[in-house]
């Protein structure tokens, strides 16, 4: 039988703006609330299915959301999650 090595596959997010990438994130939320919406739920629909439907229009919340990469957003997240 034939040893199978498998190597790791690393992830490398190009590095984006944090501040600029909190102020969008920011001004997303916000025009959410104002809506009536959930920030929390939409936004995790959103970066999970990249359905722009998820965010609304409401102050081009919508527009923003897509300036803003979403494997950049989740390694961010991910990271100031961890506090590395």
């Amino acid at each position: 039988m034939k040893d199978i090595k498998s190597d790791t596959l690393t992830f490398s997010a190009s590095n984006r703006d944090d501040r600029e990438m909190r102020e969008i994130l920011g001004d997303v939320y916000r025009a959410l609330v104002e809506k009536g919406y959930n920030p929390i739920n939409q936004i995790v629909g959103y970066i999970l299915s990249e359905d722009p439907t998820y965010i609304t229009n409401h102050n081009g919340a919508r527009a923003l959301i897509r300036r803003i990469d979403r494997d950049e957003l989740l390694n961010e997240l991910v990271r100031c999650y961890l506090n590395v």
